[in-house]
């Protein structure tokens, strides 16, 4: 885990080294002023008891107590500033090694998930992703600011601190590596019992998340159905859960700070008591030393309460880490091969005995004994009820998915061979609900081609039906989308996707169900596009209507994972029961619909 997080420090292992080692010299500053204070107080008792007066400046300096007011002023001084100066630069590379790890992180993370399968991806909820690059990787970013700054700050304070207690305190100074062991020991205790509930805590954070991303997705469902109040339930629920849990964490790790305080405590009045003791049996010790014993003893124990700090940090940082690993070392199941071909030859798709499932594990097949050649060109429907897998199948054209069995084949070569990048920039898919993003109509549509000029935009929105709104618009193709193109109907949206598709210039072009949300003239306008300016496309349309693919050059009759049924329109209309069921059910009052829908002609039944 460590060595594939260390991995993201890359460019800030400079800071991340400079910060302990200043840290360091930091810590020896600290030490040090106590003992030079005692140093003076001996020369004040030497110059007490040979009753003179200790000089401002002393010129012949033989030993620290020859030293004179002055110089030790100076010392100490210079001592304190450059401990000053340790400390600022220490927090400065701390602070950037810190934040540029987490940036790093971010960054990784992202670039992996970009690089998933859909089958990596459905390993991982969406909320639980977003959880890991937010609340997990601020975790480990501070849990990381606090190794490289306090975990070495304390330890090493600590360790000073013990030799200098033993150099000016002499056997007195056992006294604080006496509370050492049972106070590991009860930090131990913390860490072990809060580990469990912060495994815990965190899968419902990922459920949090999702009943926020599920409601803000779905505003407008349930607002329609008046869900308010049972979406507020659901996410009181998740929220007491996170709640509930943290507090658990919390209170054990609540031990934590009486415990250092008895000890500490504790430790303070023993010295005081004993140091009191030893200075008045005349054996040696003086105010002085004893004051400086007692800021030693309080230097262990505060860098003991700074590490107990460190513990619980880390305590609830570690399963981020884990989860962070989780998606850092999963491995795409699908890549490119060594030797990838590069170049698509043509739009011709063959399924040779295929067989699917989307997980080892799964029982059943989604897609069995598909054998299927389609022509470069050629113009296919599928059509086929809910559950058929009609968008299975396509799915294995572009490699979204591998076959389990069998083999799919374009251009005459397995799509297994392609280079991924160079497969799918081939093969353009337009789904139900394809996403648009925020900013311009320009900027969405060059996310097929982003060196595409103005006239090809044009041309492509043209052919896609969708020209004539934008230029309703009054920025027409400058118009802003908002996010998720919440400010455009879904007959626009699914326009604005297939040109999108189109400024691709893919020898395969699917839609998936994708003219769902217009009306069967702008329809039927977009299919006549089609079949004349990119007659060498081979186009493949999945529709819930007959209307779309009637004039298909075959269409594909799916049902439970099988091909049913292959033909024409009217091959179809004589030998498939199941095609001539849903014509006939489409076609009930087909001349009223028809004469409803001509009434609207380049209007958009409204997805949203």
């Amino acid at each position: 885990m460590i060595k594939t997080l260390a991995k993201s420090v890359r460019e800030y292992k400079l800071p991340s080294l400079l910060s302990p080692l200043i840290v360091t010299g930091e810590v020896v500053l600290e030490c040090l002023i106590p003992f030079v204070i005692t140093k003076l107080g001996d020369a004040l008792e030497i110059a007490k008891k040979s009753g003179t007066n200790m000089s401002l400046w002393a010129n012949n300096v033989t030993s620290w107590t020859s030293l004179g007011v002055g110089q030790f002023a100076l010392i100490l001084i210079g001592m304190a500033l450059a401990s000053l100066a340790c400390g600022a630069l220490a927090g400065y590379f701390c602070a950037k090694a810190s934040c540029g790890f987490a940036k790093n992180l971010r960054k990784d993370l992202y670039y992996k998930v970009q690089d998933f399968s859909f089958e990596n991806i459905d390993k991982f909820s969406t909320p639980s992703l977003v959880t890991r690059m937010t609340t997990d990787v601020n975790n480990v970013q501070f849990a990381f600011m606090t190794i490289i700054h306090t975990a070495i700050r304390s330890p090493l304070m600590m360790a000073f601190s013990v030799v200098m207690a033993f150099v000016i305190g002499g056997n007195l100074a056992w006294i604080f590596l006496a509370v050492i062991p049972p106070l590991a020991l009860i930090l131990f205790f913390i860490m072990w019992k809060t580990m469990p509930l912060f495994h815990s805590v965190f899968k419902k954070y990922d459920n949090l998340n999702e009943s926020i991303q599920e409601n803000v997705k779905g505003i407008r469902v349930v607002k329609s159905y008046v869900r308010e109040d049972h979406e507020k339930e659901k996410f009181d629920r998740a929220a007491t859960d996170v709640q509930r849990d943290f507090t658990k964490a919390e209170r054990i790790l609540a031990w934590n700070n009486p415990a250092m305080q008895l000890f500490f405590y504790g430790v303070l009045s023993t010295t005081l008591f004993l140091g009191s003791y030893f200075v008045f049996s005349q054996t040696g010790f003086n105010v002085m030393t004893i004051t400086q014993l007692v800021v030693y003893g309080m230097q262990i124990l505060m860098s003991l309460m700074m590490f107990s700090m460190v513990f619980a940090m880390i305590a609830m940082s570690i399963e981020s880490a884990r989860r962070i690993c989780e998606v850092l070392q999963e491995q795409p199941t699908l890549h490119s091969p060594e030797n990838a071909v590069h170049e698509v030859e043509d739009g011709s798709i063959d399924f040779d005995d295929v067989y699917f499932k989307y997980s080892s594990n799964a029982e059943k097949y989604v897609l069995e004994d598909i054998d299927l050649h389609i022509r470069s060109g050629e113009t296919i429907g599928i059509i086929g009820g809910t559950g058929s897998s009609k968008t299975s199948l396509v799915n294995l054209i572009s490699r979204l998915y591998d076959v389990t069995e069998g083999s799919v084949k374009v251009g005459g070569k397995d799509v297994r061979a392609y280079d991924l990048e160079a497969l799918r920039n081939q093969v353009a898919v337009v789904l139900q609900k394809n996403e648009l993003f925020s900013g311009s109509i320009k900027d969405n549509l060059r996310w097929g081609a982003p060196d595409a000029t103005d006239e090809e935009l044009v041309e492509a929105c043209k052919l896609a039906q969708a020209d004539e709104f934008i230029q309703g618009f009054p920025d027409k193709y400058d118009t802003h989308i908002e996010q998720g193109g919440t400010n455009v109907s879904g007959g626009q949206k699914q326009r604005l996707c297939i040109a999108r598709a189109l400024l691709k210039k893919p020898k395969i072009l699917i839609l998936d169900d994708s003219t769902s949300a217009v009306d069967t003239h702008t329809d039927a306008l977009i299919r006549k596009a089609f079949r004349e300016y990119i007659p060498s496309t081979t186009k493949i349309i999945i529709a819930q209507r007959t209307s779309s693919v009637e004039d298909a050059d075959r269409i594909i009759v799916m049902d439970a994972g099988h091909i049913d049924a292959i033909g024409t329109h009217e091959e179809l209309l004589h030998k498939n029961a199941i095609y001539t069921e849903v014509y006939t059910t489409q076609n009930k009052g087909g001349k009223a619909i028809s004469s409803l829908e001509q009434m609207n002609e380049g209007g958009d039944e409204d997805a949203e």
